[in-house]
């Protein structure tokens, strides 16, 4: 099976980012001219300012719970080593393959010191926390039906039950060695349920949530009663462009994902303006916070 899915994954890989653009450029090509008439004001440019902002905290708060992620593995690293090299790696997933900043971070964890075992466990626990965190996001503030709520409370259970370190560490094993990762056993022993972990991922998704709905709002107007709902919106978003395979930084399964579910409420061109505009801002965020870590990290920040 494995040699079958190597066979296949780049062509896997191409036919969902072809997909992706096909839909992002038809939409663009019907809504043209309603994209073109979109202007952003004064305050639209300061709404996109602070939410640049926001997402350059967000990334560095993802910075922070990794690092507590391999401290609670007792590696010799601290905060002012390890935000820095979560910052600065952060960019290579945009690389093809999109697994570049997981194995710049299991290098720089191993050549300061630390077991290549736990730096393989923290780079694969963080993005599994994420996705809980997201699906935990997407079925809370979504809105259905009294008669569907029942499936909210299963996705729940669901979600809180594949965290559990037994069943986490499980798959944790068995995706280690399909990736041909796998080290000694003990590695992937999790003595307790990661609440402060899933927390955190949960508080960064809030704030990447944040920065959507600030770049939204710099074109159109935002009530009070529909923050839920897109926040819900933009994690099931956000979490198809993490977990599909061949879409490096999610670029185009986000965008399509966020369109479509959107639909209903905003029209398409103002959607299309949106996504592209926080693709920019999300790109810009992880350069900038890419380029102060490595300008201060050899003033401020040692391992």
């Amino acid at each position: 099976m494995r040699k079958i899915w190597s066979d296949f994954k780049p062509y896997v890989r191409w036919v969902i980012i072809g997909a992706a653009l096909f839909f992002l450029l038809k939409a663009l090509k019907d809504h043209a001219s309603e994209v073109a008439a979109i202007r952003i004001g004064s305050t639209g440019w300061v709404n996109l300012a602070i939410a640049l902002l926001v997402t350059i905290i967000a990334h560095t708060w993802s910075g922070w719970v990794w690092g507590g992620i391999l401290n609670s593995l007792n590696q010799p690293v601290s905060m002012r080593w390890v935000i820095p090299v979560y910052l600065k790696t952060n960019l290579a997933k945009y690389l093809p393959g999109n697994v570049w900043h997981f194995y710049g971070r299991v290098v720089a964890v191993t050549n300061a010191g630390g077991t290549i075992g736990a730096a393989t466990l923290s780079v694969l626990l963080e993005p599994l926390l994420m996705a809980a965190a997201a699906l935990l996001m997407a079925v809370s503030g979504s809105q259905v039906s009294s008669e569907s709520r029942w499936l909210q409370v299963i996705c729940l259970i669901v979600v809180g039950v594949g965290i559990h370190p037994r069943i986490l560490s499980l798959f944790i094993q068995l995706l280690s060695r399909f990736k041909g990762k796998a080290t000694d056993g003990e590695i992937f022993k999790l003595k307790q349920y990661p609440f402060l972990p899933l927390l955190g991922e949960i508080g960064f998704l809030v704030l990447r949530g944040s920065g959507f709905l600030l770049t939204l709002m710099a074109l159109t107007p935002v009530h009070f009663n529909q923050i839920p709902q897109l926040l819900s919106t933009f994690s099931m978003a956000w979490v198809l462009g993490l977990v599909i395979p061949g879409a490096p930084g999610g670029i185009g399964v986000f965008e399509a994902t966020a369109i479509a579910l959107l639909d209903q409420q905003f029209s398409p061109g103002l959607l299309i303006s949106v996504v592209a505009l926080f693709r920019v801002v999300s790109i810009l965020a992880e350069a900038i916070a890419a380029g102060v870590a490595t300008l201060v990290e050899p003033l401020f920040f040692i391992k």
